[in-house]
C-alpha cells in the first residue's frame, strides 16, 4: 500500500489550515488596529 497519498493529505491539510488561521488573525489584527485609532481620534 503506498503511503504517498496520505502524506500528500496530510501537508495539504496543514497548509490550509495554517493559511487559514494566518487569514483571520490578520483580519482580527486589522479591525483592532482600526479600532485602536478610532480611540485615538475620540
Amino acid at each position: 500500500m503506498n503511503h504517498w497519498a496520505f502524506v500528500t493529505a496530510a501537508y495539504a491539510v496543514m497548509a490550509l489550515g495554517s493559511g487559514g488561521i494566518a487569514l483571520v488573525s490578520w483580519l482580527a489584527m486589522r479591525r483592532a488596529e482600526a479600532a485602536a485609532e478610532g480611540l485615538k481620534r475620540s
